[in-house]
């Protein structure tokens, strides 16, 4: 693509101001000429080829710009007969080097919006920049629209018209059949109208369109009103404030792209998402809060580096009030659109304006994208997860997982709601699930082998944190190297309940012969646990069992305090009731002394407390230990009854996944 700008004009209505010079070297502002503006914006569109056609002043004009520091290739055409002729015979001139070619064309008089060119230069079909908004001039361009099309391009045309600029995008068919015709009017002489007079000849034969500016600055500098006017309106757009958001923490060249783009229309404030909403919203950030934002402060043309709380823009919106708004146009659909129905309002309430580029997904980033998942499925990576994930959200959830596709499950189940997504922080790997799928009783007898072989499994697939339920942790002496080898797989936690003897599960509570550890014993265990790990990343929790054995507050709380002084980096409370309040109250009195050490809840029995109850009384985890398996039981259950009572499939497969949709969950190698 080539730019053509026409500067072979007298400028003779500017004055004393184009007595040495030609007009596009006119300021219109304290370090920019027209001429200069122009050739930035071309250059930074990607628009590196110029002809520009040259009249009055010609080796004034050759040396200032060979004098500039703008990345552009210009071939210079002068106009013999400039004071004979009107810019149709400078076209004329350079014809040799415009042909076959697609062409940006522009007055070098000129003055437009950064993205006023970006759209004509992206514009994929031939267009023209014309204004619905602003009065028709009487004695400027004007262009004649029909049925989608311009038809006509001229000062005396009032019917069907917008008021117009000749800044246009001209794909190389339709601009081969104008330049034809502009060939033929210099051929015959016509010398002296405009190139756009040989254009209402052919307009039939080719395909032009209007590109609606509106309010935004595409003017023509024609006189020292002019001036005055574009300058000032200059000086407006320059001090417009932009916005975007981000939460990548990997940039690649699109996100670069779009960078620059928005840098473009003014004083650009990006927003960097906080690790607590990317959490909620996408995945655990491989770069925290503080390192990203230091990243986008680094990048050329970004003005301020701003965190951005939530996901909802209201707040830095209200706060900052950008006169734009910039982000990818992928954000019209899906989950994401009440955000952008929110901004949009927002921005309408103080008269600001929504920016959206073409979003570009390529392979490129699909491989970062890859690579970055890939990375966060590592063992060092995923172990140190959810330590950070509760520091950075303070309440995390974890959904039982029992095989690989439960895992997946875990992993992508996602729900949107209000614009935002939510999804399980971590997975919980029970030992009650682990053995029921394996059809047998829930009293260790599954061994650790078998049991290492479901994390085993359920890493291979996923990234999320995993939460182990370690039973009663067995010998201190075997408890030890368990430790080892969960931390070494990249598990995150082991959570040990401070009970003895043959295990039997909590659910059951005093209905069945169930031993506490004493709380000498169970401190000694836990003790040699943190002894044996390597890292600082891996947790060990202490389950207490005093409120399911009905042995009393004071005995939970007093065992919680010697367990975390024997090491213990979190403290689970257990409850078969419905009602909570023995929960609560238990967290009320550890937080009264210990504020930091993390509280982990199982609500089985007491299902009704939300999540967001919970994190404001102090609890950090929230396990959900059961529901999948209890979830997929009656549902094979019927199946199964289904093809029993109609000795055929076909009444069962109103309730089936087809099997296609199960295999999309299952990631491809590739």
């Amino acid at each position: 693509m080539k730019a053509l700008i026409l500067n072979s004009g007298m400028g003779t209505r500017m004055g004393v101001l184009t007595s040495e010079h030609p007009k596009c070297m006119t300021e219109v502002s304290s370090r920019e000429t027209i001429l200069s503006r122009q050739l930035r914006l071309l250059a930074d569109e990607g628009v590196t080829d110029v002809v520009m056609t040259t009249g009055a002043f010609d080796s004034v004009l050759v040396n200032y710009c060979r004098g500039l520091d703008i990345p552009v290739n210009i071939v210079f055409v002068n106009n013999p007969v400039y004071k004979e002729t009107n810019y149709i015979y400078s076209i004329y001139c350079a014809r040799d080097y415009l042909r076959d070619e697609d062409i940006v064309l522009m007055h070098g008089d000129l003055v437009f919006e950064n993205d006023v060119l970006g759209d004509v230069v992206q514009s994929p079909v031939s267009c023209m920049t014309v204004s619905s908004t602003k009065p028709l001039p009487q004695k400027d361009f004007k262009a004649v629209v029909k049925n989608g099309k311009i038809t006509a391009v001229g000062i005396d045309f009032f019917n069907e018209a917008y008021a117009a600029q000749p800044l246009y995008k001209l794909k190389k068919e339709d601009w081969n059949v104008w330049l034809d015709a502009i060939e033929r009017f210099c051929e015959n002489g016509n010398v002296k109208v405009y190139a756009e007079n040989a254009f209402n000849e052919v307009s039939d034969h080719c395909s032009i369109l209007p590109l609606d500016v509106k309010e935004r600055l595409c003017s023509e500098i024609d006189n020292p009103e002019d001036l005055i006017i574009v300058s000032n309106e200059l000086k407006k757009v320059e001090a417009r404030t932009v916005y975007m958001c981000f939460s990548t923490d990997i940039l690649h060249s699109g996100h670069i792209a779009i960078i620059r783009k928005a840098a473009r229309l003014g004083k650009l404030t990006i927003g960097v998402l906080s690790d607590e909403a990317i959490v909620s919203y996408r995945r655990f950030p491989i770069l925290p809060y503080s390192e990203r934002k230091t990243m986008f402060e680094n990048i050329n043309g970004v003005s301020r580096v701003v965190e951005q709380k939530t996901l909802s823009y209201k707040e830095n919106l209200e706060k900052y009030r950008p006169d734009i708004v910039v982000h990818g146009d992928d954000w019209d659909h899906g989950f994401q659109r009440p955000v952008r129905d929110e901004v949009a309002s927002v921005l309408a309430s103080y008269g600001g304006r929504l920016v959206e580029f073409p979003y570009a997904q390529n392979e490129a980033v699909r491989e970062l994208e890859k690579r970055a998942k890939i990375e966060l499925s590592m063992p060092d990576i995923r172990r140190a997860r959810l330590k950070k994930a509760i520091a950075m959200k303070g309440t995390v959830t974890a959904m039982e997982a029992h095989d690989g596709l439960t895992g997946l499950i875990v992993e992508n189940t996602v729900s949107y709601q209000n614009g935002e997504a939510h999804q399980f922080d971590a997975m919980w790997i029970s030992s009650l699930c682990d053995s029921t799928a394996k059809g047998k009783p829930d009293i260790e007898l599954v061994d650790m082998t078998s049991r290492f072989r479901t994390i085993d499994d359920i890493m291979e697939v996923t990234t999320k944190p995993i939460i182990f339920d370690g039973d009663t942790g067995g010998l201190k002496e075997h408890f030890v190297y368990t430790v080892r080898s969960l931390e070494r797989m990249g598990v995150s936690m082991v959570i040990i309940e401070d009970k003895t003897g043959l295990k039997k599960n909590s659910l059951f509570g005093t209905e069945v012969v169930q031993t506490q550890d004493d709380i000498e014993s169970f401190s000694e265990k836990i003790a040699a646990g943190k002894k044996a790990q390597k890292t600082k990343d891996f947790m060990i929790c202490a389950r207490i069992e005093s409120l399911i054995l009905e042995r009393g507050m004071e005995d939970a709380l007093t065992r919680a305090f010697a367990f975390v002084k024997a090491g213990a980096d979190a403290i689970m409370i257990h409850s078969r009731k419905k009602d909570p309040s023995e929960i609560f109250e238990f967290v009320e009195k550890f937080r009264a002394e210990d504020a930091m050490t993390p509280l982990v809840v199982v609500p089985t029995s007491f299902n009704s407390v939300k999540e967001e109850e919970f994190k404001a009384r102090g609890v950090n985890i929230v396990i959900y230990a059961n529901q999948l398996m209890r979830a997929s039981v009656p549902a094979m259950q019927n199946a199964a009854k289904m093809i029993l009572d109609n000795h055929r499939a076909e009444e069962c497969d109103s309730i089936l996944m087809p099997f296609k949709e199960i295999i999309r969950l299952i990631p491809e190698e590739d």
